[in-house]
C-alpha cells in the first residue's frame, strides 16, 4: 500500500541573488516529499507559492497531515492547488514509474523529453547591469532572455539587455507592475526593440484591465492562470504560462495544457526557483511549448546529483526523477 513517508524542507541557496518587482531572493525552500509501498521509493518537490503566502513549512505540515486516498486523481479533490500538492503528486507518479518499471512520459502519455530551448532570467536591475547580464547569458549559449520588469525604466532596460544579446529572443515578465500604465503603448516600445511577448502586466483578480486593449504583443496570464478554472476569465490574454506549483502538480498541468490548447492559448511553461527534481516534471509538459522558461535550478548556487544539465543553451533531460528505474 501507498503510503508517505515524510515531508521535508530544504534550503538552496541563490547563484547571487535573483531580483524581481517584488523584492530580491539568495535563497529559496523547497518541500521534498517522499512516498513509498515498500518496494520503491518516489520524490517530488514543491516550491511554495510566495505571493500567495505559502511557506515550505506549511506545505511540509499539509502532506505529513495529509489522510486522503494516495491517487493522483483524487489529489485534485482533496487537497487544494498549491506546492504541497505538487510535490505529493509528482512523487506519485514517481512512485507509479518505478512500479511499472517505465518512464513517467510513457505514464502520461506523451512524448519523451528532449533537449529544451530554455529562456533565462535576467534579473531586474540598473540598465548597465542588465545589459552585462545579457551580455554574460548569451556567451552562455542561451537564445532566449526573460526580463524582469518594474513598470518604471523598462524601455531603457530592455534597450540595453538588446544591446548586450543583439541576436537573442527577447520576453519580458511585468509581475503585475503595468497595471496603471497604458499598456498597449508599452508593449509597442518594446516591440520596437525585438521583445516578442508580455507576461502578467496587470494585477491577478483585475484581468478586466485588459479589455479593450490592443496589444502588439501577446499577453500572457501568470499570476491570473492556476488550474483549468481559470481560463474562463482569461479571454483578454493570448497565452497562458503553465507552473507545477501553481497547478498543483503534473496531473493538474497536462491537463491544463490540454484544455488551453484547445481554447486557442498559447502555451509558455515556467517554473519557480527550485532544484531538477522540481523542474524535471515541468519538462514533459514542456514539449511543443511556445516558450519554455524552466531556469529554476540553473539560478541556484548548486543543484542536485543527476539534474538536469545545460548544453549550448539547451536543457538536457536527467535522470533524476521520473525515469522507473
Amino acid at each position: 500500500m501507498n503510503r508517505i513517508i515524510s515531508a521535508t524542507v530544504e534550503r538552496w541557496p541563490v547563484a547571487g541573488a535573483f531580483i524581481i518587482s517584488r523584492g530580491a531572493k539568495t535563497s529559496v525552500d523547497v518541500v521534498v516529499c517522499t512516498v513509498g509501498n515498500g518496494a520503491h521509493v518516489g520524490r517530488g518537490e514543491g516550491t511554495p507559492i510566495y505571493y500567495e503566502g505559502e511557506t515550505a513549512e506549511a506545505c511540509a505540515a499539509a502532506i505529513n497531515a495529509y489522510q486522503g486516498p494516495l491517487d493522483r486523481e483524487a489529489l485534485l479533490g482533496t487537497m487544494p492547488r498549491g506546492a504541497a500538492r505538487n510535490a505529493l503528486d509528482c512523487a506519485l507518479w514517481d512512485l507509479e514509474a518505478k512500479q511499472a518499471g517505465v518512464p513517467v512520459w510513457q505514464l502520461a502519455g506523451v512524448q519523451p523529453p528532449t533537449p529544451l530551448p530554455t529562456a533565462f532570467t535576467i534579473s531586474l536591475n540598473d540598465p548597465v547591469q542588465m545589459e552585462q547580464d545579457a551580455r554574460a547569458a548569451a556567451g552562455r549559449g542561451f537564445a532566449l532572455l526573460k526580463c524582469k520588469l518594474t513598470g518604471e525604466g523598462d524601455r531603457e532596460r530592455i534597450a540595453a539587455v538588446r544591446a548586450g544579446a543583439p541576436g537573442a529572443r527577447l520576453i519580458v515578465d511585468a509581475n503585475e507592475s503595468w497595471h496603471d500604465l497604458d499598456i498597449a503603448a508599452e508593449a509597442e516600445a518594446l516591440a520596437a526593440l525585438g521583445v516578442e511577448m508580455v507576461e502578467q502586466p496587470v494585477f491577478h483578480g483585475r484581468e478586466d484591465r485588459l479589455a479593450g486593449v490592443k496589444s502588439p504583443l501577446p499577453l500572457c496570464a501568470d499570476e491570473s492562470c492556476h488550474t483549468r478554472a481559470d481560463l474562463d476569465r482569461l479571454g483578454d490574454f493570448d497565452a497562458v504560462n503553465i507552473k507545477l506549483d501553481k497547478a498543483g502538480g503534473l496531473t493538474e498541468a497536462l491537463a491544463l495544457a490540454r484544455a488551453a490548447r484547445e481554447r486557442g492559448f498559447r502555451i509558455m511553461v515556467g517554473c519557480m526557483l527550485g532544484t531538477s527534481l522540481g523542474i524535471a516534471p515541468a519538462a514533459l509538459v514542456a514539449q511543443g511549448a511556445d516558450w519554455i522558461d524552466l531556469d529554476g535550478a540553473l539560478l541556484l548556487a548548486k543543484d542536485r546529483e543527476g539534474g538536469l544539465s545545460l548544453q549550448n543553451g539547451l536543457l538536457q533531460p536527467g535522470s533524476l526523477w521520473g525515469m522507473g528505474q
